[in-house]
């Protein structure tokens, strides 16, 4: 679980990541950005999901906790897009 940045990382945002397009049904994974505050459950760090919609700034991600489906409105800075091989 992602405690602190390391000194180099320290105080530095990632704007690609926080501008970052996504669209519905792209896999992602919960990665917090620590200079931003993240408003949910630590246990959802590092959980899959995928991109249902686009609400407002945030995007609608699906993630599977303890086999129930659940919806969590994250922003695109805590959100880092993965590769799905078929």
């Amino acid at each position: 679980m992602l405690k602190r940045k390391d000194n180099r990382q320290k105080g530095k945002l990632s704007l690609s990541r926080y501008f970052q397009k996504l669209s519905p049904g792209d896999s992602v994974a919960v990665v917090r950005e620590l200079a931003i505050p993240f408003g949910y459950l630590k246990r959802i760090q590092g959980r899959t999901g995928v991109v249902k919609a686009k609400r407002g700034s945030a995007f609608e991600v699906r993630v599977k906790e303890l086999n129930k489906p659940k919806t969590y409105f994250i922003q695109p800075v805590h959100l880092k897009k993965i590769e799905v091989s078929k």
